[in-house]
Parts: structure tokens; C-alpha cells; sequence
């Protein structure tokens, strides 16, 4: 299992239930190039083959293009990628889980590197907000399509 850095100076943890199929939820986000049809935060996403272990994945968010590897990937279980942009190191677990009709998604991201030890705060505040609107967008398009 391909943890995150829970030594990172920014680590956050978050949880939400998801009223639709197991199977929907995790198709929806693993389908990487269509993250931006659904998630408002992220405005290109490409995948450069199979979602797998060693497949690397570039996506824009925030005005940053980011190059990620998938480190993880249990099938309808969990799913883990990293990398690195403008000296900040991210791991980015996600974990789902059948509860009854619904899905429990957790996600875990840390970072660490120079500009987060210089910005702990204001970068920790931005990467929960971020989790808090992904996990919203993903949420509402799984419901709604359910």
C-alpha cells in the first residue's frame, strides 16, 4: 500500500457519502480525461495510456499543469498518484467503500517541499479547499447521473 507523507507540513484528510453505485463512482473518477466535464476546479485533463500502476496522467488545475504518476490502483477500492509541481511534492490517496446503497470516498493528500514549509497555512487552507470542492463535484455528478 502506497501511503501519504503523514510527516508532510500539509496533510489533509476528508471524507463524504455519495448516493449512487459503487461501479458509477469509480468509473466517473477514474476516467481521468473527463475529470474537467464535472470538476469545475480542473480545466484539462490527459491520460497518457490505461489507468495503471506507472501510468502518468498531465492535468491543469489552478493555473498549474501537473504531470502525475498513479502509484496504487486496487479496483474499486483504492487509488493513490503523486508528483511534483513548482517544488511541491503531492501523494494523493483515495480510497471507496460500499456502505449499504451508498459509497464512502475518502481522500488524503499531503505536501511537502520549500514553498510549502514557507506557506504552511495559506497552502493548507488552499488544498482543503480544493479536496472540499472535488469531493463536492464529484458527488453532485454522481448522484445526478445515478
Amino acid at each position: 500500500m502506497h501511503p501519504i507523507d503523514s510527516t508532510a507540513p500539509v496533510v489533509v484528510s476528508l471524507t463524504t457519502t455519495i448516493d449512487a453505485p459503487l461501479a458509477a463512482v469509480w468509473a466517473l473518477h477514474t476516467d481521468i480525461d473527463n475529470w474537467p466535464v464535472w470538476n469545475t476546479d480542473i480545466d484539462r485533463a490527459q491520460l497518457s495510456g490505461p489507468v495503471a500502476v506507472g501510468t502518468d496522467f498531465t492535468w491543469l488545475t489552478h493555473g498549474m499543469t501537473i504531470t502525475s504518476t498513479v502509484h496504487e490502483l486496487v479496483h474499486e477500492r483504492r487509488i493513490v498518484w503523486g508528483g511534483t509541481v513548482q517544488g511541491i511534492v503531492g501523494i494523493h490517496a483515495w480510497t471507496f467503500e460500499q456502505a449499504g446503497d451508498q459509497v464512502v470516498v475518502r481522500t488524503e493528500e499531503s505536501w511537502s517541499g520549500e514553498p510549502v514549509d514557507a506557506a504552511t497555512d495559506e497552502l493548507g487552507a488552499a488544498l482543503k479547499a480544493s479536496l472540499e470542492s472535488w469531493l463536492g463535484c464529484l458527488k453532485a455528478r454522481a448522484e445526478q447521473t445515478a
